[in-house]
């Protein structure tokens, strides 16, 4: 019997030769950085975000360090952020010397405004994830924020195309950070990351970051800049795929669909399902005894995944600060559960899984 990996490409004969008519196009023009394909392809996912600019840059955790310095991030400063996000945020706050400020979670696994609102006065940004694919409660925190004239980075590299009242996942705060890893909603054929934004300023120290902090060519006025670039074959392979980023997501929202129908009135808690407001990125339910289940599982020939089984504040890099525990967090991170979700995942492949759930469960 096939086994069913968490994630896999499914064989697709016209995008593999239409990626392959790209490549061709893209080496014969003799052009590999910065050039038009990165142009095109950041005007059209600025329009795709309904925002007014994109930003390409070499990844998503690049993105993430970019945007919170054009935001005025700086060393010793503190972020609020998740903490079961899987460190990305860390990373980046770490590479600039911030600190991260840890905030709880409510029912969706993404922040809780109530929890934030007990932190904002003490922090100069916050960063909010829309984890899975799901929209967090964006507007309640620009709110808060706004208040209080604090920036908000939303970390959209599980959201593509995510929207809730005509707005995008990376359209509601200051700036939206995105990964095209190979596995994501819209993904490349290697590392690339984006940043989008409507502010003009941002906009432009953003593009003076990911090139050295170059004002003009050799001209170094801004601190922190670095080599981050979209690629060119990157930003062409991103303009094939872009335009089928809709079928991809229908696909997934399908099988989420599915498996919310199947596994109702079990012990397996599943994601609260919105139009349009989830992508289905990753589709992750919550279980006691996760590991039984995930043994149980593999036993069958399907695989799982945890994202993400640590709390930031528990990482052993961390393991001379002093956090607060955070309970709706922790609970999450005993209990989540990645199940197979990817367009081409076939019907009689979930109902696969969801009978070896049932048979665990009864």
């Amino acid at each position: 019997m096939k086994t069913i990996p968490v994630f896999e490409f499914v064989a697709d004969p016209d995008l593999d030769r239409a990626l392959l008519d790209t490549a061709q196009r893209v080496i014969a023009r003799g052009r590999y950085v910065l050039g038009v394909e990165v142009d095109a392809f950041e005007r059209e996912f600025a329009a795709f975000c309904k925002s007014t600019h994109c930003v390409g840059v070499a990844n998503g955790t690049d993105a993430l360090e970019i945007a919170f310095r054009a935001c005025g991030v700086e060393p010793g400063g503190r972020v609020a952020t998740v903490a079961n996000a899987g460190f990305y945020t860390c990373a980046a706050l770490a590479a600039i010397g911030a600190r991260a400020v840890f905030v709880d979670i409510d029912e969706t696994l993404t922040m809780a405004p109530a929890a934030l609102a007990t932190v904002i006065d003490d922090v100069d940004a916050i960063v909010v994830t829309h984890l899975y694919g799901r929209l967090a409660a964006i507007e309640a925190i620009v709110e808060l924020a706004r208040q209080r004239r604090i920036p908000v980075i939303e970390d959209c590299a599980q959201a593509h195309g995510a929207e809730r009242a005509g707005k995008r996942a990376g359209s509601f705060g200051d700036a939206g950070c995105f990964s095209f890893y190979p596995t994501k909603n819209l993904g490349a054929l290697g590392d690339a990351g984006a940043v989008v934004t409507s502010d003009n300023e941002i906009a432009a120290r953003i593009r003076a970051l990911r090139q050295y902090g170059w004002s003009t060519k050799y001209r170094v006025e801004r601190a922190g800049g670095r080599n981050s670039r979209l690629d060119e074959l990157q930003a062409a392979f991103l303009r094939v795929k872009l335009p089928r980023l809709a079928e991809w997501t229908a696909a997934r929202v399908g099988i989420a669909r599915n498996y919310c129908e199947m596994l109702r009135s079990t012990a397996i808690k599943t994601p609260q399902l919105a139009d349009g407001e989830y992508v289905a990125h990753l589709f992750v339910v919550r279980v006691p005894n996760r590991d039984r289940l995930r043994e149980a599982l593999a036993n069958d020939g399907i695989a799982t995944d945890v994202h993400y089984p640590i709390p930031d504040y528990a990482q052993p890099i961390l393991d001379d600060a002093r956090y607060p525990a955070l309970p709706m967090t922790e609970a999450a991170c005993r209990e989540v559960v990645t199940l197979p979700c990817y367009p081409g995942l076939a019907n009689g492949e979930v109902d696969r899984i969801v009978a070896r759930i049932r048979r665990h469960l009864a």
